[in-house]
């Protein structure tokens, strides 16, 4: 490497590490430097970070992490050994998501396909808008979409891929919006009656924010009833509808969950419809985390009736392992409605007298410019494992769930919330001293401090990562995902073991 120079006369300052005035010794030491990057990627996420027998979790308070990792930046740059170390520190003290035993989120395991699309989005760093700029990312985001569509019933339709689910989700009550108020889109919420949306209570918190966002008011949102499992009750649907409309409220969108964030519950989507189609109200599927049951002949039945919504947001960086992020919103809608509620027309991005097909510079879709590149990971991967292996990985990750349930029921301490329809388990565990006294005045206050101390342990020692949350008068229980294909029997088996043991003196 070369030394540090002085001031150069294109206005830049070289770091210790690369020499930013020769471009070829530049991009030599940036290989090099990457190569060696990639080497403890390699070992510390890649083979420490998915080995059962190494931590999930380096803990370290934040006041001690901020020390260790060293955070402030500075006017010099440092040389590539010290920026290495970096590297590695970030790789040490991160969460291991990959890990067999990090069971906290609805995103886990690692697919190593999908990551290689992921490395090379990256290295190729386009932006999604146009054909000139991502030719073979354009024509793939359409057959990918065309694919999903299909799965969920529709010969024909739209979509795009946003940057999570709770976009996805407000797409949807956008192009809602403007389908029934299209002068919206010029004249604004002053040419707008009071609307209204009607979600479950169980329903993902991105509605209430989608309703902010937009200007229709959290206080709009309708909450419609669920039964004991989490699933939206059709009639009260109805009656909310009916309410809304007794207000002098427009109703607007019905808001419907295929695998509920806490619960993974499905709602009845045949006679969601039957209430939309009475109404005449846009029906949402959000299937954010459920819809990837559709590749599996054992548990697509779960979704029945999807077909007949008119949009669903589905996150293949969930159930899939596509990698965060990769998140769709799929309409039935074939009259061109995204990009005539979304579009600017760009002249400097979207000329009209392009030598090629224009319909292929989808980015005025978009309500984003620069827009990543998500379909790669999930094309690559789905054609390495093609629609059978993602059923078979998601029946893997059911029968998991069935077994860890069986397993769970069998002890003594443990009380399931509710049967799982999904791959949820949610569960109390009752240490030895609560036992048997469930009617104390204070044992709901006990119990509600049980989950979050052994989640606690189970943090700092780096055994394990499972979420609790309490819901409604439920007071603090776990919530176990079971998704990785790399999780096993024995995995499970730990899981109540440790949990019992982190637990035992409480």
């Amino acid at each position: 490497m070369k030394p540090q120079g002085n001031e150069m006369a294109n206005g830049l300052t070289p770091n210790n590490g690369l020499d930013l005035n020769d471009p070829s010794q530049y991009h030599t030491d940036g290989q090099l430097f990457l190569t060696e990057a990639f080497k403890i990627i390699m070992t510390e996420v890649l083979r420490k970070g998915t080995d059962v027998n190494e931590k999930v979790c380096e803990w370290r308070d934040p006041d001690e992490l901020s020390a260790l990792l060293d955070l402030e930046l500075r006017d010099k740059g440092e040389e590539q050994p010290q920026l290495l170390q970096r590297v590695q520190d970030v790789a040490k003290y991160s969460v291991k998501t990959s890990h067999p035993r990090f069971l906290n989120q609805q995103f886990a395991g690692v697919d190593y396909h999908s990551l290689t699309g992921r490395f090379l989005t990256e290295a190729l760093n386009t932006s999604q808008y146009t054909y000139e700029a991502a030719p073979v990312f354009v024509l793939m985001e359409n057959e990918v979409l065309r694919k999903m569509r299909a799965m969920v019933g529709w010969t024909d339709g739209d979509g795009i891929f946003c940057p999570g689910g709770s976009i996805s989700n407000m797409y949807a009550l956008n192009l809602a919006r403007y389908k029934t108020f299209p002068q919206v889109k010029g004249q604004g919420l002053w040419a707008l009656p009071r609307l209204a949306v009607f979600a479950s209570k169980e329903s993902h918190y991105s509605v209430q924010k989608g309703a902010s966002f937009l200007g229709i008011g959290m206080d709009n949102v309708f909450v419609v009833k669920a039964d004991s499992r989490g699933c939206m009750i059709p009639e009260d649907l109805d009656e909310k509808i009916a309410l809304a409309k007794s207000q002098g409220a427009v109703p607007l969108l019905v808001h419907a969950t295929s695998g509920t964030t806490v619960l993974g519950s499905f709602d009845d989507l045949n006679r969601t419809a039957d209430v939309c189609q009475k109404h005449k109200i846009w029906m949402h599927v959000d299937a954010a985390w459920g819809a990837s049951v559709l590749f599996s002949k054992q548990h697509r039945h779960l979704m029945n009736g999807v077909n007949r919504a008119d949009s669903v947001t589905w996150n293949p960086h969930k159930m899939l392992l596509t990698g965060l992020q990769c998140s769709v919103i799929l309409l039935k809608d074939t009259t061109g409605l995204l990009n005539q509620s979304h579009s600017a027309s760009a002249t400097y991005l979207f000329q009209q007298d392009k030598f090629y097909d224009m319909s292929l510079d989808t980015g005025d879709k978009s309500i984003q410019c620069g827009r990543k590149v998500d379909c790669l990971k999930l094309w690559l991967m789905w054609k390495a494992l093609g629609s059978e292996g993602f059923a078979a990985r998601i029946d893997k990750a059911f029968a998991l769930a069935r077994y860890v349930t069986e397993e769970l029921v069998k002890r003594d301490g443990f009380q399931l919330l509710e049967k799982p329809q999904y791959v949820n388990v949610c569960f109390w565990f009752i240490p030895p001293s609560l036992r048997g006294k469930n009617k104390d005045a204070d044992y709901q206050e006990r119990l509600a401090k049980v989950a979050p101390v052994v989640k606690e342990r189970m943090t700092k020692k780096g055994s394990m990562m499972v979420g609790y949350q309490p819901q409604g008068d439920n007071v603090n229980f776990f919530r176990l995902v079971v998704l990785s294909p790399y999780v096993s029997q024995q995995d499970m088996d730990f899981f109540l073991d440790e949990i019992e043991r982190l637990g035992k003196d409480l």
